[in-house]
């Protein structure tokens, strides 16, 4: 939380805070801490935003709080001109078992529907920033689905995933079923809704859930480097690659390559698009500020 204390309070003298940035530092002049999810920057250059979640006797299960609390510093990540990536991690337990089960026990229908139950867990997926998902060992129910909203996941060798809210007598209700079936098609995805069956890293990468998979000890480490690697392009052209990328899930391809042809004709509007080819034709290191 150091960092946070640093440049919140920087930005503050300097008149330059941006609105993510006052509510983080409002809510750490408060005295306020993160109870289940610690916070940092990492990388070489500090450009990777950092968020492991922190409920080890509950093996990370998702309780509403802990949700609050991602959301809040996923905002404060997105408002660092600093970042340009983020890393969310678990333990070498598991990344999160799943929801807290004991939490929603004894809800209604009516508190779920007039509340719009867990409709708040979905900023991970809004964040313009490019997030990675570092997964060692359970990402199970509302764990498997936090770690698909994320753009990338990385895998630790006993990684297992799987939607067993079958087994409870529900389904899932986080996008389990929207993007299991985009990662791994109908019928695997079918399978493990339906059964609640568990698949390990190798075959979800098979599958295509995941991208890389890492030794145990070497995960974290792996994601920050793949973090630092986005980070060191430019932030606004990521995002605007992010969103192309995205948008191949929601439109037909016609309607997506005009889409991304549209973002692409957008970079040419940027400095930072101007930069990167001059430095490719004069052979040397582009130097993208953002622009």
């Amino acid at each position: 939380m150091a960092f946070l204390w640093r440049n919140a309070g920087m930005l503050l003298k300097s008149g330059r805070a941006t609105p993510g940035l006052l509510a983080a530092a409002r809510l750490l002049s408060s005295g306020a801490q993160y109870e289940y999810i610690m916070v940092e920057k990492r990388g070489e250059k500090k450009n990777v935003g950092f968020i492991q979640l922190n409920r080890p006797k509950a093996l990370n299960a998702l309780c509403d709080g802990l949700m609050t609390e991602l959301a809040e510093a996923l905002n404060a990540f997105e408002s660092d001109g600093e970042v340009g990536a983020i890393v969310i991690t678990g333990s070498d337990r598991a990344f999160a078992a799943g929801a807290d089960i004991k939490e929603m026990q004894n809800r209604t229908f009516q508190e779920c529907y007039g509340g719009n139950f867990l409709a708040h867990w979905n900023r991970v997926s809004t964040v313009k920033k490019p997030v990675i998902a570092a997964v060692n060992g359970f990402a199970l129910g509302g764990g498997c689905e936090l770690a698909m909203m994320c753009d990338i996941i990385y895998a630790g060798e006993k990684a297992q995933f799987g939607q067993p809210e079958i087994l409870l007598g529900t389904i899932p209700g986080a996008g389990g079923t929207q993007r299991l079936t985009r990662a791994v098609g109908k019928s695997l995805a079918m399978e493990l809704v339906l059964t609640g069956d568990k698949i390990g890293a190798q075959e979800a990468k098979q599958s295509g859930l995941v991208s890389k998979i890492c030794p145990v000890d070497q995960l974290v480490s792996e994601a920050v480097k793949c973090g630092e690697k986005i980070a060191a392009n430019s932030k606004l052209v990521s995002s605007m690659a992010k969103e192309a990328v995205n948008a191949a899930y929601e439109l037909t391809l016609a309607e997506g390559n005009r889409f991304e042809k549209r973002l692409f004709h957008a970079t040419f509007a940027t400095e930072d698009r101007k930069e990167g080819m001059t430095a490719f034709v004069e052979k040397r290191k582009a130097s993208f500020q953002d622009k």
